[in-house]
């Protein structure tokens, strides 16, 4: 790994998930990862419902983007996650890969989404120890 670790976000729209992680481990990390994230069917826009959670959180994604999941993207990255991607994600040597099972928050209202929310700032929050990254933020 390098002196600033990098890590991708991988599910199938980039759309909830993904997005809601690279934008807490962005705003956790205080620059010290590289964050991306990416999809491998990306959809045209970002959930409504993660945007507005991550909005309560005090953490504005409305500007995001889905980004399609590419080779190099991966070839880049320390560490990549995966979200619900299955087999679409690349696999190569020396990376370090891990699969985060969460539901997913599309079609779901606000009071669902928050909880997928939750869940997903506490384990970028286990991802940053693992790193050797202290938080400013901290757990709640």
């Amino acid at each position: 790994m390098s002196e600033r670790p990098s890590v991708l976000f991988v599910c199938v729209h980039n759309a909830g998930r993904s997005q809601m992680a690279a934008a807490f481990l962005s705003h956790l990390g205080g620059g010290a990862v590289e964050v991306r994230s990416a999809g491998s069917a990306p959809a045209s826009e970002v959930n409504p419902s993660a945007v507005a959670a991550m909005a309560e959180a005090g953490i504005d994604i409305a500007a995001e983007t889905p980004k399609v999941l590419t080779t190099a993207a991966v070839q880049e990255s320390d560490v990549v996650i995966t979200m619900g991607c299955g087999d679409a994600c690349p696999i190569f040597p020396g990376k370090r890969y891990e699969d985060w099972e969460l539901e997913d928050p599309a079609g779901r209202g606000i009071e669902s989404v928050r909880l997928i929310r939750d869940e997903i700032r506490n384990r970028v929050l286990d991802l940053l120890d693992s790193l050797g990254v202290t938080s400013p933020g901290g757990r709640a």
